[in-house]
């Protein structure tokens, strides 16, 4: 569903590229029609939206294909896909706006918590994708059309909850990561990441310690060196 880490390589323009783009691009249509009141278009341009969210990561690793900028991409079309169904409902659905405030105020303020956190500490947008930000973002499409269309919250009111989980996690992955990480599924990896991190700066320490011992034996050794009386 999201774009593979940076780690990977290939050419900046790529159908999942385009897709994410895509995504981004449609942000500012779906708030002109929200403002403009025309609930059907939001709807269906919505639908083409998420639907790109969905494929675009599948076919960059099917593909191999997946870049840097792809999961830029990726996470700046999500942010601005989220702000336009917040303001798709405060617009289009006022009435269900202001029932739901409480919890779209617990959506937004825990999306920006783990944003604000990773642009405070790396500079970036966090690009974790973690399986439970993908679970809450595959949950959250069918909520949002109950909700709008058939005026069921209880699903909306569930993936909201269960975000607030997804924010939690991802504020402690920025937490106890020392670089930018892309693509981290779990709290678990991320403190296996720091594990083998940990366990590689003590490989070069112990590497560099070796060397100067070498170093030192070597002159101990050579005539006319320290060793010699």
């Amino acid at each position: 569903m999201k774009q593979m880490p940076a780690g990977t390589t290939g050419s900046n323009l790529n159908l999942p590229n385009v897709l994410s783009g895509l995504r981004l691009l449609l942000a500012p249509v779906l708030l002109w029609c929200a403002h403009g009141g025309l609930a059907g278009p939001f709807l269906w341009l919505l639908a083409l939206a998420l639907a790109t969210d969905a494929v675009d990561g599948h076919l960059a690793r099917r593909l191999g294909v997946a870049t840097p900028l792809g999961a830029r991409l990726d996470s700046w079309g999500d942010l601005c896909t989220y702000a336009a169904m917040v303001f798709g409902l405060m617009w289009l659905w006022p009435a269900v706006f202001a029932r739901e405030a409480w919890f779209l105020y617990l959506a937004v303020g825990f999306y920006l918590i783990p944003t604000l956190t990773s642009l405070l500490k790396f500079r970036e947008l966090p690009r974790y994708h973690t399986w439970a930000a993908k679970l809450s973002a595959i949950l959250m499409a069918p909520a949002y059309y109950l909700l709008v269309l058939y005026d069921l919250n209880w699903l909306f009111r569930v993936v909201v909850l269960f975000h607030i989980w997804v924010a939690i996690e991802e504020v402690i992955i920025t937490i106890i990561l020392s670089r930018r990480h892309h693509d981290v599924p779990t709290l678990f990896h991320a403190r296996e990441i720091v594990r083998r991190q940990r366990d590689a700066l003590h490989a070069r320490r112990v590497r560099r310690r070796d060397r100067r011992a070498v170093k030192r034996d070597v002159r101990q050794c050579r005539p006319g060196g320290p060793g010699e009386t």
